[in-house]
């Protein structure tokens, strides 16, 4: 048996015109490559900038933020009151409760609380065993040299415990935030939210 000749296929060389088209295809490509590269790059770098600034904002934020914590004492009959952080020292605070529970306000100096006995008397007539009494007040802070001043409001949790051949006893049972940055009068504010329970 014989065999038939394979044909081969001719062979050309690549003219002067195919090889420049070829190379500028490629530089084409590889420009285009790097500049996407360079435009992703400059993407992350000013997103990254972005969270940086947002987080700077924050903190000063946090920083100008006052936040008070209160912590039960003597079974309830008083609340300490003192700041989240540290570095800011309550000078002086007034406190505002709703008229229907103490139509005066209250002021405290160098002692930052709230006591039992200041609304005993006027949550005895609001005839609720356990709830939230809202409390507006302006503190008086000092920190990083300067004198400061927060408005807010706050609920006191409270609970009347009934005693033999006495009147209830009036425990404050903790301290939450129920409104920051208060304008105009504490007084009102708390009445609003007494009366909106």
């Amino acid at each position: 048996m014989s065999e038939t000749p394979r044909k081969r296929l001719p062979l050309r060389w690549l003219s002067l015109a195919e090889i420049v088209g070829v190379v500028a295809v490629v530089v084409a490509v590889l420009g285009y490559w790097d500049s996407h590269r360079e435009r992703t790059q400059e993407a992350r770098e000013k997103a990254l900038a972005a969270r940086e600034r947002q987080v700077e904002v924050r903190a000063a934020a946090l920083k100008q933020t006052f936040l008070m914590t209160g912590a039960a004492e003597s079974s309830g009959e008083r609340i300490r009151l003192a700041s989240l952080r540290p570095e800011q020292v309550i000078q002086t605070q007034s406190v505002w409760f709703p008229k229907a529970i103490r139509a005066d306000s209250l002021e405290t100096t160098g002692n930052p609380r709230l006591e039992a006995g200041w609304i005993e008397d006027g949550l005895r007539k609001a005839k609720t065993k356990t709830g939230r009494v809202p409390v507006g007040v302006l503190t008086v802070f000092f920190e990083d040299g300067q004198t400061k001043t927060d408005r807010a409001v706050y609920w006191v949790g409270y609970s009347l415990r009934p005693r033999t051949l006495r009147g209830d006893r009036l425990e404050l049972e903790g301290l939450s935030l129920a409104r920051r940055g208060v304008a105009g009068d504490l007084q009102a504010a708390a009445d609003n939210l007494w009366a909106a329970r």
